[in-house]
């Protein structure tokens, strides 16, 4: 597997942040773009793709698709972008395999779709040959974690601050978005 052509790490510190950084960062996506969203339970992923819905101009109501695996969000005709691509949100935690997403059929979707997948690592990479993956990272007592295996159950704490680290893989995401060049949103003009 080759490397990302590009890292880039933010810290957000609440829950509105990560919202308002995923919304300017779904205002520059296209259709046939790939999201892979990885963190622990309550690390944000959710309300990571309720920002890039928000900022793609998709329905709004956008819930974690645990047991149903896919939901489809159209975008909207009086949105900030009409005609835009729809929002395709997968939660791939369930699948063990590249087969099992292959049985989800997401290639009829991808050409016209913003497609993201929670958990879709080592899953979804040959869907597309090129993507952007999202590291979401939760504070535990105030600090990073050492790693992405801390399985914190309280997800009720909107107000910790994150990590998000972006990385982009494929002739897509030669260069990481401008938005991503700043050290936190709020420096972002």
């Amino acid at each position: 597997m080759t490397g990302p052509q590009w890292e880039r790490t933010l810290t957000v510190k609440t829950a509105e942040q990560t919202h308002a950084l995923a919304a300017t960062l779904g205002g520059v996506l296209e259709a046939g773009d790939l999201l892979v969203l990885t963190g622990e339970l309550g690390a944000g992923k959710t309300t990571f793709t309720q920002g890039l819905g928000e900022g793609l101009g998709v329905r709004a109501g956008i819930i974690s698709p645990t047991f149903v695996l896919v939901r489809i969000h159209p975008n909207l005709t009086d949105g900030p972008r009409p005609g835009g691509p729809d929002l395709v949100h997968v939660d791939a935690y369930r699948l063990e395999s590249a087969a099992e997403i292959d049985d989800i059929d997401l290639e009829n979707t991808m050409d016209t779709a913003v497609t993201v997948v929670e958990w879709g690592r080592d899953r979804v990479e040959h869907l597309s040959d090129s993507r952007l993956e999202v590291d979401l990272h939760r504070s535990v007592g105030g600090e990073r974690p050492a790693t992405g295996d801390v399985m914190d159950f309280d997800t009720d704490d909107d107000d910790e601050p994150r990590t998000l680290v972006f990385r982009g893989y494929g002739p897509r995401w030669t260069e990481a978005p401008r938005l991503l060049e700043t050290t936190s949103p709020e420096e972002d003009n």
